[in-house]
């Protein structure tokens, strides 16, 4: 596995830092994840999307943030962009302000994107 880009986003207060990360197996997803929540241990939320060809895989945790805000358009931004055999990770810190489904999608699209150009 190889940290390939890391991008950087703040919404009302609360910071997103997102990582893109080259895979071989989900074996390399639980030990991102591991890693990021040792450097990160004061994170609110850890969510992730991980894409592998052969054999196919497809994967995402919103850990904790409502259904479907967080994993969702992460994994949907690697689709668009055809991002296979690699795992993007947003790392969010809540800054005090609740962003709302919309803001959360938004937010987490965002930071996917940054790390997919």
């Amino acid at each position: 596995m190889k940290l390939l880009k890391n991008a950087e986003i703040i919404e009302k207060k609360s910071k997103f830092y997102g990582f893109l990360y080259e895979i071989s197996d989900e074996n390399d997803i639980k030990t991102i994840l591991d890693t990021l929540k040792k450097e990160h241990n004061k994170a609110t939320h850890i969510c992730w999307a991980g894409r592998i060809i052969s054999p196919f895989y497809e994967k995402m945790s919103d850990d904790g943030e409502p259904g479907g805000t967080a994993g969702r358009p992460i994994l949907s931004v690697m689709q668009k962009r055809n991002i296979n055999n690699a795992c993007v990770v947003v790392v969010r810190y809540f800054g005090g302000v609740k962003l709302g489904a919309g803001g959360l999608l938004r937010a987490y699209s965002k930071t996917a994107s940054m790390v997919c150009n």
